[in-house]
């Protein structure tokens, strides 16, 4: 049995544009990369086109082998450009100020990204306010450089909105000082804290009250209806299973969510919930199922986790059991799996290099 769609989530492929970007201050041709994983110019032309996150996970693993920069996702965030974040993006870049550019970026962020298994957020409290974004974890060499990217990027992108630098409080990071751990306070310009179990970005009330030099009241409430709707109709076409399984991410960790609790997440009774399923031509179960094997492909194809920490993060009672139900979808162990997607990479692996030096 084949599994379906991973949904690990996805992004807009204008976030490869600040990869090239950073390949190129390398020194290297970004093209023969970006074409291996089947970005040209077509596909990055086109309106809404998505890159899964996996996807962009393995890509940015072969820009770091290729650069040899291990700190390459810091270089991305000072690159990107709120234009490469689309709609959402240049709504941001006509706030008034930084605290509504930041609100933006935050509430408009499933029009440029969706993590199945958390989002972005913006808290603020009377001092300022935190700006988080929730990552998948335990780290590894293939999603280190997201979080990076994204911090390092928010700092980026609100600087460019008021034209000039800004100064944060303080940047957290949810996984321990890598091995390039001294690019940070460089990068960022503030005090760091590594494995804090969260990452996020610091922001006074003084530096969210900076004005925007161009803002124009028109343009932004004109911007802010365009995403209005289209964050409306993401909402509105969207299947009562599909919210289901975005529900589910979040709720798996170290336990099996059943339905009474994911019917009181919708604010629906649950015999109402069963229901609606049943109209839609499926069931509680069949969704929980289906969402653990597709995040179990993912988990084991495109992170480095061991499988007692997948078992946990799909709510298995134990390594043991996560296993037992991975050949029962699959019809192979999880370790089978894991060997043959690891040959696939080499051989893109080996196809990267082969292009890289020919171009050097």
């Amino acid at each position: 049995m084949k599994a379906s769609r991973v949904r690990l989530g996805d992004l807009s492929v204008g976030f490869t544009q600040a990869l090239a970007a950073a390949l190129t201050e390398h020194g290297h041709d970004p093209q023969p990369l970006l074409a291996q994983f089947g970005l040209d110019h077509e596909r990055l032309a086109e309106p809404r086109a998505r890159l899964s996150i996996p996807r962009y996970m393995r890509l940015g693993h072969s820009a770091i082998t290729l650069s040899g920069d291990a700190s390459l996702g810091l270089l991305m965030g000072r690159l990107i450009r709120l234009a490469h974040i689309g709609l959402a993006g240049i709504c941001a870049a006509q706030a008034p100020d930084l605290r509504e550019a930041a609100r933006t970026l935050t509430r408009f962020e499933p029009l440029y990204t969706a993590n199945y298994r958390g989002r972005s957020s913006f808290n603020e409290d009377a001092r300022g306010a935190w700006l988080h974004f929730y990552s998948i974890s335990p780290y590894n060499a293939y999603n280190r450089f997201v979080v990076d990217s994204v911090l390092a990027g928010w700092q980026s992108n609100l600087s460019q909105v008021i034209a000039h630098s800004i100064s944060l409080e303080k940047v957290e990071i949810e996984f321990p000082a890598p091995e390039y751990g001294e690019c940070y306070a460089n990068a960022f310009g503030c005090p760091v804290e590594f494995a804090t179990g969260t990452n996020r970005l610091r922001l006074s009330n003084e530096t969210l009250a900076l004005r925007n030099p161009e803002h124009c009241p028109g343009t932004w409430r004109h911007l802010l209806e365009l995403c209005e709707r289209e964050l409306e109709q993401l909402t509105r076409t969207r299947s009562l299973r599909e919210r289901v399984i975005q529900l589910l991410g979040p709720l798996l960790h170290g336990h099996e969510p059943d339905l009474q609790e994911v019917a009181r997440r919708l604010q629906l009774p649950s015999w109402t919930l069963r229901r609606k399923l049943a109209e839609e031509g499926t069931q509680f179960r069949t969704i929980l199922n289906d969402t653990r094997r597709d995040l179990a492909t993912a988990y084991i194809r495109d992170t480095e986790l061991a499988f007692g920490e997948i078992a946990y993060l799909l709510g298995f009672a134990s390594a043991e059991a996560f296993q037992r139900a991975f050949k029962r979808w699959l019809g192979q162990t999880p370790g089978d799996y894991r060997r043959a997607q690891r040959r696939g990479s080499s051989e893109i692996q080996s196809s990267v290099a082969s292009s890289a030096s020919v171009t050097s």
